[in-house]
């Protein structure tokens, strides 16, 4: 077994409509395919991202995060950008608040983190 790449990320939303908009409208996305599952009640959104694909889901009823990002399982999602400072400049102009930009003390590259409509922690990394 040799893995490639990561072939897709899956988010589920509490509010489909709000979270489809923020991931294709504010972050650009491309959307792939979109289907609704009526026996679970749930939208499948494919969005490429990359040579990636985001999953995005929703489900009827989905619990909360249990904590902060400390907890086990994935922490965060993060993207590459070109250019750190123009992409928070971009994302504040939707009413997307970023942290302050950090400069990762192994690599020298700056970073910033912001969050989803449900609070998923979501980074910038300046490539």
């Amino acid at each position: 077994m040799y893995l490639q790449a990561i072939h897709h990320v899956a988010i589920i939303a509490s509010d489909y409509q709000k979270s489809k908009h923020f991931y294709t409208v504010i972050l650009q996305l491309p959307i792939l395919h979109e289907v609704y599952r009526e026996e679970r009640q749930s939208f499948k959104l494919d969005l490429q991202l990359g040579t990636s694909q985001l999953e995005l889901f929703s489900f009827p009823c989905p619990p909360k995060r249990p904590t902060t990002p400390e907890a086990r399982g994935l922490r965060h999602l993060a993207f590459s950008v070109d250019d750190i400072e123009a992409t928070i400049d971009y994302l504040q102009t939707h009413g997307i608040i970023c942290e302050p930009v950090r400069i990762d003390e192994y690599t020298q590259r700056k970073f910033t983190f912001f969050q989803d409509p449900d609070g998923l922690p979501l980074e910038l990394y300046e490539q």
